[in-house]
Formats: C-alpha cells, structure tokens, sequence
C-alpha cells in the first residue's frame, strides 16, 4: 500500500496520476496547503522541506519526497512508464521539467495571478521563458506522439504543468504540436481520475493556495 499525502497541485497531480496508471493500491491522505497541514510537525518528518507530494510505501516504509523521485520509485516498484533500455532519455524530460517547466510556471502563476503589484516586465519575462520551454517541447514533439516515443513518466510530469498553462496566462494555441499531446494525455482514464484527487479543486481554493505563494 502507498500512502500519499498530497494536494491538487500540478506536482500533486503527478503522482496521483502515476498511482492511476500503474494500477498500485493507495490511500489517499489530503494535505490542506491553505490550513498550513505541510508546515506542521508531523508532516515535516516526512519532509523537512514542507512540501507536497509525499508517499509512504508500507511494504517497505520507504518514505519519498520530491514529485520527481516518487515517479522513479513508483516507475520501478511498479515496471512500469520507465522501460531501463530508455531511462535517460525520460529522465533528460523528467529534469527539463523539474529544472524548467515547472519553476518557471511556477513564477509566471505568481506574479500574473497573485501577486499584489502587476509588474509587466517580471510578467514578460517568466511569460517569455514559459513559451521558450513551450518551444522546445512543441518542436521536439512534432515527429512523435510522447516525449521519448512511447508514454512514460516525462509526459506525466510534464503534462501535469503545461495543461494549466492558461493560469501562467500563457495559451497554448500557438504551439499546435504541445496542444495535440497534452489532449491525447487528457484522454487517458487514469489522467481523468489523477487530477480529481485529492478533490477538484474550486476556483477559490486555487486562489487561496496560490496566495500562500507570496506570503
């Protein structure tokens, strides 16, 4: 059994998505960014960082942090999305988006959407570097339907950033390659259910979340 504290994050959701599609069994443990849950005692033990996803494999008691290690762990626990003969071409896309997507998203969400004073030129240049990665993914993704040529852990993680791309205020229509992937992978059953857990999230709990961002 996997133990997941998260919330419904794009990091969270890669988990809950990875969980889905592998098929393992797994309980789901909401953590409450807006109440603080990942600041408190008993959650820092698990992470000292204070973040979410985190998972508990009670088979073995092996507890990860950081989205990106749990994908690898839960890839190899399960065989699955992360086939050996290919697994440093999807970790080279696992790490463009946990070096790239992700914290430059991450930044343009925050000063186009919560942040107190609008300031264009921090909104254009992480809008800027947004579309740049947008870019290479759009073109790498113009001769193959996934990322290493067969669906893995990469377009998990990378999906899991680049299909809210609107709330960066950043849209997708110029990139016509990245829009047709990101709708093949909503299709999945598994990406379906993946982005509901923990809940589906309100359009005020989005905005209470981002808010802890900039306090």
């Amino acid at each position: 059994m996997i133990e997941l504290y998260t919330a419904s994050t794009p990091n969270g959701w890669k988990v809950s998505i990875m969980l889905e599609e592998t098929g393992l069994d797994y309980k789901v443990i909401p953590v409450s960014l807006t109440d603080g849950d990942q600041k408190k005692p008993e959650f820092l033990k698990l992470n000292p960082n204070g973040k979410i996803p985190v998972i508990r494999d009670t088979e073995t008691g092996q507890v990860v942090f950081e989205s990106g290690a749990i994908l690898i762990y839960l890839a190899e626990k399960s065989g699955q999305f992360y086939p050996q003969e290919r697994k440093f071409e999807i970790l080279q896309w696992l790490m463009f988006q946990m070096g790239g997507v992700g914290p430059m998203m991450g930044q343009a969400n925050v000063f186009y959407r919560y942040f107190p004073e609008k300031i264009p030129a921090v909104i254009e240049r992480y809008h800027n570097e947004v579309k740049r990665l947008f870019g290479v993914l759009d073109k790498h993704l113009s001769t193959q339907d996934y990322l290493v040529g067969e669906y893995s852990v990469a377009d998990i993680a990378n999906w899991s950033w680049v299909h809210i791309a609107f709330w960066a205020g950043v849209e997708l229509d110029e990139f016509k390659h990245l829009k047709q992937w990101v709708d093949r992978i909503a299709k999945r059953k598994a990406v379906q259910v993946g982005i509901e857990i923990p809940n589906k999230p309100s359009q005020e709990a989005i905005k209470k979340a981002g808010q802890k961002l900039i306090k």
